[in-house]
């Protein structure tokens, strides 16, 4: 078995996943794409094997169990562990500006959520034993400072108005998530944190965004690497802790 750290990035042929797979093969880190689409990951993993970055793509559809259940027994196969999981992939299906709060149907609700929670335990659960077997395993949930509580609460505060009911409220169940699978997992070399990787343009962003993807992967890159004495359990954004 390879001694390479081995990296699975989920929603990874493009966006910030695709940057943050990027940035950590130029670290030397096996870079495997997941992709609902896997023609579309493999065309975005040959776009990294011409950077001399060690990559391969993989069908993943994070909601469907089936999926992941095949990328967990593959990376078994092919390495025996795994070292870093990017949950990456996420939905957003209500605009961004405005309270949606009253008009969010309940198959939107679930639909963010099956995305943006349901499916992030399961690929988590399902890699776990993997992880378990990693000398420094990291666990990156990208979430967004949309899913603070208390940012969302406090008048004033810069993300106040966004009252994007569905996916707000899906980051800040997958904050709670990350607070209890680090409780879990305390005493393990398994580390777990929450990344806000800023406003990004990308095709959830939009040109109106103020921060290049390749700045907005630095958040999951630097939780994906994070020496053993770093932190576990929060929440951040380019270094700094995000109130939850």
């Amino acid at each position: 078995m390879s001694t390479k750290k081995v990296a699975l990035i989920s929603g990874a042929n493009k966006g910030i996943g695709f940057e943050t797979a990027r940035q950590l093969g130029k670290q030397g880190i096996t870079v495997i794409l997941g992709a609902r689409d896997l023609a579309k990951g493999e065309a975005a993993a040959a776009t990294l094997k011409k950077e001399g970055i060690d990559t391969r793509a993989i069908k993943l559809d994070v909601v469907n169990p089936a999926d992941v259940k095949a990328v967990a027994e593959k990376i078994e196969k092919e390495f025996g562990r795994l070292d870093i999981l990017v949950n990456n992939a996420g939905i957003a299906l209500e605009s961004f500006f405005g309270n949606s709060t009253l008009d969010t149907s309940e198959e939107a609700l679930r639909k963010t959520f099956d995305t943006n929670f349901f499916a992030v335990v399961a690929v988590t659960k399902a890699m776990l034993p993997l992880l378990r077997k990693s000398e420094a395993g990291r666990i990156v949930n990208v979430s967004s400072i949309l899913g603070s509580l208390s940012l969302q609460a406090t008048e004033g505060s810069p993300i106040y108005e966004a009252k994007i009911f569905s996916y707000n409220a899906s980051k800040a169940a997958l904050n709670a998530y990350t607070i209890h699978l680090a409780h879990a997992l305390k005493g393990t070399k398994i580390k777990v944190n929450s990344a806000h990787p800023g406003w990004v343009k990308t095709d959830m962003g939009t040109d109106a965004a103020p921060m290049e993807i390749v700045d907005g992967a630095k958040t999951e890159v630097e939780l994906a690497t994070l020496p053993a004495d770093g932190p576990t359990g929060g929440y951040f954004h380019l270094g700094e802790a995000i109130s939850w």
